[in-house]
């Protein structure tokens, strides 16, 4: 069954007072591109996270974004009141003689170095790490079910553009034996008329001669042949559960090059419109392709 490669995947989750978003992005590319969006504290994690990634995505170009949200508690800083006391007792050692009053501003004294210590961010990563890696492995599993589900669309719409061509390639080849037959006819007809007027006589070796050259020239069966053959291992491959993007893009540039070859040899005008309908399939295809696995 076909992949897309585009998709969204997304998960959330809470874990020691921690709120977690993590949303997947992909979209068209030949290779596999990463980029990672992560909090500062999770920096260390990229390569954990991208591997992760690269073990279940093969191509496209994919999009990691992580949110987290503290609850107050956690996001709350920690208030050193011991390094809070030694500033207080300096700064009542600068109080004059006799004076009994001293004023402090908290605000200031607040902000201080070492007073207010953020949250301890080493601990937090270690205790929400093994949920972090499950919400972006449920993410994974989001995206791969919508790959999925966009493949079934690609894959029809592949399949039917397949029928299109078997049946302008069926079109072609009945139509094929009768150029040879118009062709005979006309030209013993031009023939006779050029006797009739010349009076002379023409061996009809000769004129056998050139309808069987014509015959040859303009003889599609191996194309239409080769044809079969392509459309019969694009729908093979179609079902195939491995990335095949890359292997329908070359089938369906052969196709176009039978279809090519069918016309400049055809040397009929229901042929070649039979071809202009193949080649707007085939055309149809390689732009599907394009966003298949």
């Amino acid at each position: 069954m076909l992949q897309s490669m585009t998709g969204f995947g997304a998960a959330q989750g809470h874990c020691d007072g921690v709120d977690y978003t993590v949303e997947l992005r992909a979209v068209n590319h030949r290779y596999l591109k990463i980029s990672v969006k992560l909090p500062d504290i999770w920096a260390s994690a990229e390569a954990d996270i991208e591997n992760l990634l690269r073990d279940k995505l093969q191509r496209g170009s994919i999009g990691i974004t992580v949110r987290m949200r503290l609850s107050d508690e956690k996001a709350a800083y920690t208030v050193n009141t011991e390094a809070m006391r030694k500033y207080i007792d300096q700064v009542k050692g600068l109080r004059a003689d006799g004076e009994d009053y001293l004023s402090i501003d908290m605000a200031m004294l607040m902000a201080l170095p070492g007073v207010c210590n953020p949250p301890r961010m080493d601990e937090l990563r270690e205790q929400t790490c093994g949920e972090l890696m499950n919400l972006i492995a449920q993410a994974i599993d989001s995206l791969l079910e919508m790959r999925s589900r966009e493949g079934q669309a690609v894959q029809s719409d592949l399949l039917s553009q397949c029928d299109q061509i078997e049946a302008s390639l069926g079109l072609a080849g009945a139509r094929s034996p009768l150029v040879v037959e118009e062709y005979h006819k006309r030209l013993r007809e031009r023939v006779e008329g050029l006797i009739g007027a010349a009076r002379i006589d023409i061996d009809q070796d000769y004129l056998a001669r050139e309808v069987a050259v014509f015959a040859d020239r303009c003889d599609i069966n191996e194309e239409i042949s080769r044809q079969n053959g392509h459309l019969q291992q694009f729908r093979e491959t179609c079902c195939s559960d491995e990335p095949v993007g890359r292997k329908l893009d070359f089938i369906a540039q052969e196709m176009l090059r039978e279809a090519n070859t069918i016309a400049s040899k055809a040397n009929d005008s229901e042929i070649a419109r039979a071809v202009v309908d193949m080649k707007t399939a085939v055309d149809r295809i390689k732009e599907q392709v394009q966003n298949v696995l």
